[in-house]
């Protein structure tokens, strides 16, 4: 049973730390926040995490709202055997050299550059090559979303070129000082984005190309592929491999699952924790073959795809299983994920 701290309870922290707690391998030791709201004391009395503070000299903060804290992230590291950073990024840096202080390895969100680390990791792409890392950065959720279905139809489709136009969420659903009101936004508005080259260090090698636009949504990210492809392939057979890969789903428009809002319902539906869809969703009807090119959309939960993916991080780094395959289907049963 490994021990895992969790730097930061916020979106993507909290959902960390009640996957690593679904877990039969490894255990949460620890959460982290700077400020006494909601979610501090959800994690202390509704969850049971013990809570550690971010900055110490708001510990008088802490006591004066009555929620218990066990110490400082400091003093939370030292029992590790790693750490999920998941605070803000831009003070990654400085919190590297914290952990390199006390000789804990740690994950890191894809919010940080690639640099920091200087290795970013996949569970389908490159998890080999963050097995017994030190430090580690997980994708983030558009390319892990990216990832997961062109690593899945490389193999059938011989993937010669990738040009992706990316429809980004506004914001998050709890945040209310982000993200356009009334207005598409290039983001940035020169090519590429970031995400094309964020994939490439995870998938060496493969040639991809994304542009990127904010609009005026919370729900989800939508993705629009175009594949240049050096082989005979069917749209019958992308299907068929897409449907037999975990953590990627074939939905269907003419069954209501039309928009991203339906899909956020869909996962209300199934009784997911937080309403996380936690699969990359392909629109089946968007999936076609034209002259060697291949087109499709998908869809990506950015509050939730990621999670999984930092649970196989803590096996790889840890050491606890060398099959990828393995742990993606231990992390999958534990959080039912298909």
């Amino acid at each position: 049973m490994k021990s895992v701290a969790i730097n930061g309870f916020g979106t993507i922290g909290k959902r960390v730390a009640d996957a690593v707690a679904a877990q039969d391998d490894m255990k949460v030791i620890g959460v982290s926040k700077t400020r006494p709201n909601f979610e501090a004391r959800t994690a202390v009395e509704e969850k049971g995490y013990p809570l550690y503070i971010g900055i110490p000299e708001r510990e008088p903060l802490f006591k004066e709202a009555g929620i218990e804290i066990a110490g400082t992230v400091e003093d939370m590291i030292q029992e590790a055997d790693i750490v999920v950073d998941c605070t803000p990024g831009n003070i990654g840096p400085q919190n590297l050299e914290m952990y390199k202080k006390a000789g804990v390895k740690a994950i890191y969100q894809g919010g940080e550059d690639h640099e920091l680390t200087g290795l970013s990791f996949n569970s389908f792409a490159n998890y080999d090559d963050s097995y017994g890392a030190d430090y580690a950065r997980v994708v983030s959720c558009n390319t892990t979303g990216l990832t997961r279905t062109l690593h899945t139809l490389n193999p059938l489709v011989d993937i010669k070129k990738v040009r992706a136009v990316m429809v980004r969420r506004g914001s998050d659903p709890s945040e209310i000082k982000k993200g356009p009101i009334n207005a598409i936004v290039p983001n940035p508005p020169k090519v590429p984005s970031h995400h094309g080259p964020d994939v490439q260090t995870v998938m060496k090698g493969i040639d991809v190309t994304t542009m990127a636009l904010l609009v005026p949504t919370t729900l989800m990210h939508q993705h629009n592929l175009m594949v240049e492809i050096g082989n005979d392939v069917t749209k019958e057979e992308v299907i068929e491999a897409l449907e037999k890969r975990s953590r990627v789903m074939v939905v269907e428009a003419a069954a209501g699952l039309d928009s991203t809002a339906a899909l956020m319902e869909y996962a209300k539906d199934l009784g997911r924790s937080r309403n996380d869809l936690y699969e990359i969703p392909v629109w089946k009807e968007s999936i076609n073959v034209v002259d060697n090119e291949l087109f499709y959309m998908q869809a990506v939960h950015q509050e939730s795809d990621v999670v999984p993916e930092n649970v196989d991080a803590i096996r790889a780094m840890l050491e606890m299983e060398s099959d990828n395959e393995k742990s993606i289907a231990k992390t999958n049963k534990a959080m039912g994920i298909f």
